[in-house]
């Protein structure tokens, strides 16, 4: 969700449904019309934020992983608007029937601030300088097919990881998110749901490794008294 200052209603945020792109850096790429309320409010006051909420949740939407990207949105001229173009196109294809529509501009976020929430507990403010120089996750792609894997194949181990690791009580146990560092769990225990952070021993960067990775901490864990 993109938020927007209203030029309707001055000092009243303006929330819209925005799909968005990334450039080079992390900074989200949209393509918008000058028709657009939107478009129209930031046309008169750039700044702006954007809400981006974990895929695929389906649980609490209060315990899912999210974050808040705030900056100023500004028009690219033609010398930027060939990057973006691709990346927008490579993410959102369809997009390739209006982005030639004279009405329609790329814009970027230009990113000032970030507030992440990672879950219930889990949150803070990370300054945008961290942010920009950061790399993607390498399991980024993958994360999705290796969640899935573990919740519908391997759901006794991830028990024993809440119990083990984790150190909580745990009748159920699901996996979360995934990442280069470790993997999140939600646990429930009797009434009780909550989440539970794991870090790997080292860091994994494919698929196969992060595999390799669950099968050594599966064994050590059932090796502790």
């Amino acid at each position: 969700m993109l938020s927007t200052l209203s030029l309707k209603h001055p000092g009243h945020p303006f929330g819209s449904l925005m799909p968005y792109a990334l450039d080079g850096q992390g900074c989200p790429l949209f393509l918008i019309s000058a028709m657009a309320m939107h478009t129209q409010n930031l046309q008169a006051d750039p700044r702006a934020s954007l809400l981006v909420i974990q895929p695929g949740w389906a649980g609490d939407p209060l315990a899912a992983g999210r974050v808040t990207l705030m900056g100023e949105a500004v028009p690219l001229g033609r010398g930027d608007a060939g990057e973006a173009r691709t990346a927008y196109l490579a993410r959102h294809p369809n997009a390739e029937y209006w982005v030639d529509f004279e009405d329609f501009g790329f814009y970027r976020l230009e990113v000032a601030d970030i507030y992440f929430v990672g879950g219930f507990a889990a949150m803070d403010w990370v300054p945008a300088a961290d942010y920009l120089a950061a790399r993607p996750d390498p399991l980024a792609d993958a994360a999705s097919g290796i969640i899935e894997h573990m919740n519908r194949d391997h759901a006794d181990a991830l028990v024993t990881f809440a119990r083990v690791l984790a150190g909580a009580p745990a009748d159920e146990a699901s996996m979360v998110a995934v990442d280069r560092l470790g993997f999140k769990l939600r646990i429930k225990s009797g009434a009780r749901l909550h989440s539970a952070r794991i870090a790997f021993p080292g860091e994994v960067t494919t698929a196969e490794t992060c595999r390799g990775a669950l099968i050594e901490m599966l064994r050590s864990a059932r090796r502790s008294p």
